[in-house]
């Protein structure tokens, strides 16, 4: 799986509603955008971008999720977040 960067995008109300309460600035996700470690498809017109990051002054490594529909001109940021449990959602090459 090659992952696609998303460079226009808009970021959705909802979207940063949350990335405010979760602390994720803009720029984390202009990031996961940019340059995605795994993209996943969730729907048709909807993928999941995930990228481990080190996050905080202790720099602890974190995986950020962000959920874009791209079935739209641009992108839309659905929601991002980031989890401390990279095991569990990351996929391993086959």
């Amino acid at each position: 799986m090659t992952p696609h960067s998303i460079q226009h995008f808009v970021i959705g109300p909802h979207a940063e509603f949350e990335m405010g309460r979760r602390g994720l600035r803009e720029e984390i996700i202009r990031q996961v955008l940019s340059s995605p470690e795994q993209r996943l498809e969730v729907r048709p017109g909807r993928v999941l971008l995930q990228s481990r990051i080190a996050i905080g002054e202790a720099a602890r490594m974190y995986l950020v999720r962000v959920v874009v529909d791209i079935d739209r001109q641009p992108a839309e940021v659905v929601t991002a977040y980031r989890t401390s449990k990279v095991s569990k959602y990351w996929k391993e090459e086959a």
